[in-house]
């Protein structure tokens, strides 16, 4: 027989061997309730986790699009006020260069009406006389120095606003920006799935970011910026209005001012063309009287001659009956006549020098007469051109720069005229 080259271990009954199956198996029956129950825990946590995940995404995918929404809201509502205020102050600037261009216009009429007045300080003598004009000349001064100031104020109220306005604009422009890249965020983020290419786990991404905001915060500073945008608006539109009633104010009292003046000066050409052509027939008049006066003098002096030969020939004659002889020299008819004569012919010399000293005198005042009409002829001529040319200035007041050409000389009876013939002559014997 062969033998066991194994010592057997040690061996169980057949109790412990049916204990052990029934062991196993309910320990088998144990596990797989557990895991049974496991898997009906998993599946309903998997259900439950599946939903909340897809509920919050949903949500949270809403709560962006709604954010999106009101962001865009914001966005359109800050475009809106951007092109407003972008037009308003394309309107401002406008009307601020045109209450410049009025402001630099100013300096045409002041110089014009300096002109004037630097024109007239070349009259002489009695014309130099404070005259309508000169006060008309004066005030259209003061009249355009008011324009100016106020123009220059409002050219400046402008600019302050034009300031204003851009600092509302780039207060609008920054928060259209921050709302333009907060749209771009957002779209990418609502774009986001798990299938997207740059997911990845962040650090800490649940943290408060430093300078946020809350929601009320955000609405009061777009809302702030609006308000505030819309109130520069606002108040350049009144600034507007003003400068264009400023404007149209100065331009229609420098305007009514230049009338007046102008009409001052009119009548001032026309009353001194009726001094000069009075004066022009006072010289006309002194000329034919000196000429008369002359004549007179000179058959005067024809006729104090003649008397002069007349008494020569009385007193020869007597003279010369001195000679007689003895008893033939008497007094007779003839002696008596011829001392008459004499006595008569001295009388009428002596009238007749002292008329013809007279006439001389008359003569003489006649030709300072003259003198003093053709100098203040002079005068007036000289006071005519310059408020000619007074006129002819201002002229640029009312023409085109362009199209403006100045008048040669709208007052010709004196220039480029020669001197009476009796003047040099005259003036000399005066």
């Amino acid at each position: 027989m062969a033998t066991l080259s194994v010592k057997p271990g040690q061996r169980f009954t057949v109790p412990d061997w049916h204990t052990n199956a029934d062991l196993i198996s309910a320990d088998a029956e144990s596990q797989r309730s557990a895991s049974h129950r496991v898997r009906q825990e998993t599946r309903a946590l998997r259900n439950e986790t599946n939903n909340q995940a897809k509920w919050d995404e949903h949500d949270n995918q809403t709560r962006l699009t709604e954010r999106i929404s009101s962001v865009n809201r914001w966005k359109e509502t800050l475009d809106k006020c951007l092109a407003d205020i972008d037009e308003e102050i394309d309107a401002l600037a406008k009307v601020k260069e045109a209450a410049e261009r009025a402001l630099q216009a100013k300096n045409l009429s002041l110089d014009v009406a300096i002109e004037c007045l630097t024109l007239r300080e070349s009259r002489r003598a009695i014309d130099v006389v404070r005259d309508p004009v000169e006060d008309e000349l004066h005030k259209e001064v003061k009249v355009i120095d008011k324009a100016k100031r106020e123009l220059q104020q409002r050219v400046n109220e402008a600019f302050e606003q034009l300031c204003h306005l851009q600092e509302a604009r780039q207060q609008l422009s920054f928060d259209h920006r921050g709302k333009m890249e907060a749209l771009e965020i957002d779209r990418v983020c609502l774009s986001l799935s798990v299938n997207s290419p740059n997911i990845s786990f962040k650090v800490n991404p649940t943290r408060v970011p430093n300078g946020s905001t809350a929601v009320d915060e955000w609405e009061q500073n777009s809302q702030y910026n609006k308000d505030h945008a819309e109130a520069e608006m606002k108040a350049s539109t009144k600034l507007r209005e003003v400068i264009m009633l400023a404007i149209a104010q100065t331009n229609n009292e420098l305007e009514a001012q230049r009338v007046a003046t102008e009409f001052a000066l009119r009548k001032r050409i026309r009353d001194m063309e009726r001094a000069y052509d009075e004066l022009k027939w006072q010289e006309r008049n002194t000329l034919e009287e000196i000429a008369e006066m002359e004549e007179d003098i000179r058959r005067l002096e024809e006729d104090l001659r003649r008397k002069m030969q007349d008494l020569k020939v009385a007193h020869t004659r007597l003279e010369t009956r001195t000679y007689r002889p003895n008893v033939e020299l008497c007094r007779d008819q003839v002696q008596y006549g011829l001392t008459d004569e004499v006595h008569q012919l001295e009388g009428i010399i002596r009238t007749l020098k002292l008329k013809l000293a007279e006439a001389q005198d008359a003569l003489d005042a006649l030709y300072r007469q003259l003198y003093r009409i053709q100098t203040d002829i002079g005068y007036k001529a000289n006071s005519l051109v310059l408020d000619n040319k007074c006129m002819d200035s201002r002229r640029k007041l009312v023409v085109p720069a362009e199209k403006f050409v100045p008048e040669v000389d709208t007052f010709n009876r004196t220039t480029n005229r020669a001197p009476s013939p009796l003047k040099n002559g005259q003036l000399e014997l005066a």
